[in-house]
């Protein structure tokens, strides 16, 4: 960047207040607004906003687990693809209750009956030839429509039906050019697995020669009755004559609906509050608040001018991200807050890192100006390769994982973009234009002082005994419980399912009053922790609903007992219900392997920049290390492991990788003027590297604890609960980026020097 005049300064500067006076602006409109619940609300999810709740039920006999599994699978898909820009489905849950029923919850959402319209109710769809084996209609035309001549099961038995919607492996809208005209013309594109193909080649290869039709009947009726013009053998096919592309999409969507294993029918359906109590996002939106204030005066306080401009980043930063969740519509939810306080410690340590280049060269004796050019364009790699490694594990999180994962992958993408771009761009700007309006004095900026001449490598073995004490301790308390209980985490409902206890008082309870006054009655009663009953209300009743692990027939009458006494409660009032696991078996293997992906595809990155795969397994074993740790937390300190457990390992491991990085990176820098590798330079290296970073590390660690110890003190029980362990995480995370990985990079490069 050029060196800017006092006039081009004054004018950035008077700009760049401009576009924060109006962000902030803005940013403050929305978070009143959604505080109010108002036009200008955020987006929010079902754990934090509430939203519409509906519960179907298997028709006929008792489907079998494998049933189950597939269609809670197939109908979240459904709800993914089909609603999901209006239903904020990125998060809804989706999870059996009992033998035969399924609840779906969808955040965002304050009308029942029209998403009930929308979604419709999942049924059976049939492909019905328009004759049987002995040339007798199947269906016929009338006054209102196609109507069947006789019913499912006699068309199932005498072979009329051709196949069922679970023969369609994709049912997509499409348009085509037609080939007489060129005029485009809208489509339905079908592709069937090997039993609809052999089915279709049959029944079509006989139909065009007659000209007949083939029926497609949903829920009762006929959506659609194309003509066969041709026999169709290769297992894809298109339907022509959609009138426009909303009909061919219409029509897709009962197909694919249709292919549910189990046909389902609504059972019953409510709005519901928010999981998390009527305070969780006030209290969070005033933690940040107060986070993002003493992380200011910390940036300040530590870094001096260049401290006022990271703040002033910060800011815009901040009020960028509002703007853009607010504007793109997204939705907000816990995991994404986790999401949201990662890129904000990753914008702060950008500025951190350039800032801590910036006073090396001023130690070094350059001039202010040119220490600022310098400092920015060494700290360039470092920036890049932890946010881009982070990047990228956000990338593949967002394109395989489901629900949870997705959704944290969303606002961590966001971020990231975002904290690069007010860091290497807004900050230099400010930088230069302080500059160019006389901020020139080198005590404005800083100077670094003298590194430490501790033996960070020397000591090694006493740091990684040190870990490994805490993680065996962490697998053997997990043993004890394993033992004592048969789990060896506190696990959630989310992960086992449990009890569901729809309450009806006698009088209308909040939901800050419901977590003040029955949920400790109802863990005194039940002997469990407040932090693992999950509260909801129900919208225009008296109704609460209490979610807890699964209780015995004692536990229960325990449960109705107490709250027949202490709250006047009718015991008829009172029901209850086994619900089943909300991240279901599908969910977690796929978060499993999004998650397993990204961890590749970061191990191959750091390998591919650092052109050493010693660099690459060190920074992955650290970063597990990490993760161990924090399992010993939630092992230890008996914390639910729910859906907020995937969100705070995801945010671990973020954070864990970018901070080893920046240390590896230093490694890689001064690696260049070393003449010769023993092990005694190699050892001084590393300690050099470590000395050099060592106070941007504590600093970045200290900003990002900062926001999340707010979020624990501030924050309801359930944002408490999520707190904790992410603080452990981001401690976790310092102590091995200057205590673990370089060792191990270190022990790598002398066992294996030549390979």
């Amino acid at each position: 960047m050029k060196r800017l005049k006092k006039g081009q300064g004054i004018a950035w500067l008077v700009a760049f207040v401009l576009i924060l006076g109006l962000l902030g602006y803005y940013a403050a409109m929305v978070l009143t607004g959604t505080i109010k619940k108002n036009d200008d609300s955020l987006k929010l999810g079902l754990d934090l906003d509430g939203g519409v709740s509906i519960t179907y039920e298997a028709v006929g006999k008792n489907p079998t687990d494998e049933q189950m599994a597939d269609t809670i699978l197939k109908l979240q898909q459904r709800i993914e693809n089909d609603l999901g820009e209006e239903s904020s489905t990125t998060e809804a849950n989706v999870y059996r209750v009992g033998d035969k029923r399924i609840t779906v919850e969808i955040p965002g959402v304050s009308d029942a009956n029209a998403l009930l319209e929308e979604l419709g109710t999942p049924g059976t769809l049939y492909f019905i030839a328009q004759r049987d084996a002995d040339g007798n209609e199947n269906y016929s035309y009338g006054n209102n429509g196609y109507a069947l001549n006789y019913d499912i099961q006699t068309l199932i038995d005498n072979g009329s039906v051709i196949a069922t919607g679970t023969n369609v492996k994709s049912s997509q809208a499409g348009s085509q050019s037609n080939k007489t005209t060129n005029a485009t013309e809208y489509v339905v594109q079908l592709t069937f697995d090997d039993e609809g193909t052999k089915a279709f080649a049959d029944a079509t290869t006989k139909a065009v020669a007659s000209g007949e039709t083939i029926g497609i009947y949903y829920d009762g009726k006929f959506v659609s009755v194309p003509r066969v013009n041709q026999a169709i053998t290769t297992g894809n096919c298109v339907i022509e004559g959609m009138e426009d592309f909303d009909a061919a999409e219409k029509l897709a969507s009962y197909i694919r609906i249709g292919g549910l294993d189990i046909e389902l029918q609504e059972l019953e359906s409510q709005v519901v509050g928010a999981q998390l109590g009527s305070d969780a996002l006030r209290t969070s939106l005033i933690a940040a608040g107060v986070g993002l204030a003493l992380v200011m005066v910390f940036l300040i306080a530590m870094y001096y001018v260049p401290g006022v401009v990271a703040s002033l980043a910060l800011a815009l930063y901040t009020t960028m991200l509002i703007g853009i969740l607010k504007a793109f519509d997204i939705t907000l939810t816990l995991p994404g807050i986790a999401g949201m306080i990662l890129s904000i410690g990753m914008a702060v340590d950008a500025n951190v890192i350039v800032f801590a280049r910036i006073r090396e060269e001023i130690k070094n004796g350059r001039p202010v100006i040119s220490a600022i050019e310098t400092g920015f364009s060494k700290a360039l790699s470092a920036i890049l390769d932890g946010n881009i490694t982070t990047l990228i594990a956000a990338a593949v999180l967002g394109l395989l994982g489901s629900g949870t994962v997705k959704g944290f992958a969303i606002t961590l993408a966001l971020g990231v973009v975002l904290s690069m771009f007010t860091a290497l761009v807004i900050t230099r700007i400010l930088m230069n234009s302080f500059y160019a309006l006389g901020v020139r004095n080198a005590k404005a900026y800083g100077k670094a002082k003298e590194p430490t001449n501790f033996d960070f490598v020397g000591k090694k073995a006493i740091f990684m005994a040190v870990s490994v004490a805490i993680i065996a301790a962490g697998f053997i308390t997990m043993g004890v419980f394993t033992a004592k209980t048969g789990k060896g985490l506190n696990f959630s409902l989310e992960f086992l399912g449990g009890t569901s206890t729809t309450v009806d008082f006698n009088e209308s309870y909040s939901l800050s009053d419901l977590d003040a006054k029955v949920v400790p009655e109802i863990a005194k009663a039940l002997d469990i922790s407040k932090g693992s009953v999950q509260t909801t209300t129900v919208d225009g009743s008296n109704q609460a609903i209490f979610k807890t692990r699964t209780l015995t027939l004692e536990e229960r009458t325990t449960l109705n007992e107490m709250l027949e006494n202490t709250f006047k409660v009718k015991e008829e009032s009172i029901t209850s219900q086994s619900i089943g696991s909300t991240i279901s078996g599908e969910m977690r293997s796929q978060s499993t392997i999004a998650v397993l992906v990204a961890v590749l595809c970061m191990l191959v990155y750091i390998w591919f920049r650092f052109k050493d795969i010693r660099f690459a397994s060190s920074a992955i074993i650290a970063l597990v290390h990490d993760v161990l740790i924090v399992l010993a937390l939630y092992a230890f300190a008996r914390i639910s492991v729910g859906s907020a457990f995937i969100a705070c390992m995801l945010t671990v491991i973020g954070y864990s990788v970018n901070d080893t990085i920046v240390v590896f990176d230093r490694i890689r820098e001064n690696h260049k003027a070393l003449r010769t590798e023993t092990p005694e330079s190699l050892k001084e290296l590393c300690n050099e590297s470590l000395s050099q970073t060592l106070s941007r590390s504590i600093s970045t660690s200290i900003t990002t604890a900062i926001t999340v110890l707010m979020l624990l003190i501030l924050g309801v029980s359930a944002i408490r609960e999520f707190a904790l362990p992410l603080l452990a995480g981001v401690v976790a995370g310092t102590y091995s980026s200057i205590f673990i990985a370089t060792q191990l990079w270190y022990i790598m490069k002398v066992k294996f020097a030549n390979k």
